[in-house]
């Protein structure tokens, strides 16, 4: 396969892409004569260096590990957003989020008092497969509104298991108890968050103790009722997002404390969807995707997970902030090996699309790329551009090796403050991942053109009404 990460400037500044493109899956037919079943495990605030394979030195996650040896294991790939709810709408919709709503000026995410969701009109991964007769299944954490008409069973979700915002929401804490005791020394009794089955609340509080378990049964469960016809399982993991909860069987069994535990403990939950994958003879037609929906909470500090060498974390839009790990495993089928082109997850909606058989909806801008000819070893990425966004505004803009940022500020107010810079900052990551040396003074040249990247991006981009914002009583 080829790798343009590190391409001439004439790579790097070749033509933009504004759409979605599309190959044929490879000449080789599958085990079985149906559409490959999808996969997509999501963690959430996982952090860049949070795995083996991405260099930690004593979380221990041989499952993903594994995955990212017989699979693809990409270095340059993003979440949309730094934050939870836009990540989510654009890996389901394979669009940025600003054209959904799924952006606040004053709120980054959805919260229990939120009145609105993930509106009826867009076209979710779910509704696209389930069309072609693809069964859908979400085991986990929902967080694109929580009221009945925005739940997964009504954008194309044949079954839900899981809870439906974040674990650090309805907060309930007894008299005495401060706020960082409970975070750090947590009990599920502190956070009245429900546990769902499909529209029925089952558990309140939910036993946050056992969640990574009972999401890993409902998944094989998921996988082996449906292994007769092709499936998506969407398993959006409620961990390592604080507060920090394991099962009993993994408490203390990392070295790398806590935050371990709960990493090793989802790396065991893949392992099990793999196995049964393996054991009920799909693993051959199943494609699995692992990634996160945004970087770590590092003001948690070792609760918080780590970014590696990239610069901060979640709820920035420094390279810690965004880029995730992004593995991608498909026995017999997916050319192994470390791929440096850029991807994201809101590529994985034209990508499945595409394997599946479906049409990728031509009645409104699309912003995903089939990444399949990388998958197949034939082609580079079709993307070579990423746009960083926080709170509805762009913050920076990446055109191959080149990263720009307009405007800069530390994570949910902590500092540093807010800073627009004219001319913007330049950081070329390839030699300096960690964001840590300015060259926007020794190349005004590729300033200017991220700089008209950007613009053209703007240009093409609609905005609608920011729905997180509106909260509390009508």
């Amino acid at each position: 396969m080829r790798v343009t990460f590190l391409g001439a400037a004439a790579v790097v500044f070749g033509a933009w892409n504004t759409g979605c493109v599309t190959s044929a899956p490879p000449s080789s037919s599958p085990a079985e004569d149906r559409p490959p079943n999808i996969v997509i495990i999501f963690s959430d605030d996982l952090g860049y260096g949070d795995l083996g394979a991405y260099g930690h030195p004593t979380i221990v996650t041989p499952h993903l590990d594994r995955m990212a040896a017989e699979g693809q294991r990409w270095t340059s790939f993003y979440s949309q957003a730094p934050v939870c709810s836009p990540s989510r709408a654009a890996l389901l919709t394979g669009r940025v989020h600003l054209r959904s709503g799924m952006f606040g000026r004053e709120q980054g995410v959805f919260f229990p008092d939120s009145h609105y969701g993930l509106p009826d009109d867009e076209v979710t991964l779910a509704e696209v497969l389930k069309d072609v007769g693809y069964a859908t299944g979400i085991v986990g954490k929902w967080h694109l509104g929580h009221q009945p008409e925005y739940r997964p069973m009504r954008h194309g979700f044949d079954s839900w298991f899981g809870i439906p915002y974040s674990n650090d929401m309805d907060r309930q804490l007894p008299p005495g108890v401060e706020r960082s005791e409970a975070t750090f020394n947590p009990l599920s009794d502190y956070w009245y968050v429900p546990l769902m089955r499909n529209d029925e609340e089952i558990e309140r509080p939910a036993d946050q103790t056992t969640l990574t378990k009972r999401y890993t049964e409902e998944a094989v469960a998921f996988i082996q009722a449906h292994r007769d016809e092709p499936f998506f399982l969407y398993v959006p993991h409620s961990m390592p997002h604080v507060p920090l909860f394991r099962s009993d069987a993994f408490a203390g069994r990392s070295a790398a404390g806590r935050y371990g535990d709960v990493i090793e403990e989802i790396d065991w939950s893949v392992g099990q969807i793999l196995h049964t994958l393996e054991r009920e003879q799909l693993a051959q037609n199943t494609l699995v995707v692992f990634s996160s929906d945004n970087g770590p909470w590092l003001a948690y500090r070792q609760h918080g997970g780590s970014a590696g060498l990239l610069r901060d974390g979640k709820g920035t839009t420094w390279e810690g902030g965004t880029r995730v790990p992004g593995i991608f495993w498909w026995p017999d089928t997916i050319e192994p090996g470390v791929v440096r082109d850029i991807g994201a997850t809101t590529d994985l909606f034209s990508t499945v699309v595409t394997l599946a058989g479906g049409s990728v909806p031509s009645d409104r801008p699309i912003d995903s790329f089939d990444l399949s000819p990388v998958l197949f070893g034939h082609e580079s990425s079709p993307r070579d551009s990423m746009a960083f966004y926080r709170r509805g505004q762009l913050f920076a803009f990446r055109t191959g090796p080149y990263k720009a940022h307009f405007i800069t500020e530390g994570a949910y107010g902590s500092g540093p403050e807010r800073t627009e810079h004219h001319p913007p900052v330049l950081f070329h990551l390839g030699d300096d991942p960690g964001e840590n040396h300015n060259i926007a003074t020794d190349r005004p040249d590729v300033v200017a053109a991220v700089v008209a990247a950007a613009d053209k991006h703007r240009a093409a981009m609609t905005v609608a009404e920011p729905l997180f914002d509106v909260r509390g009583e009508p």
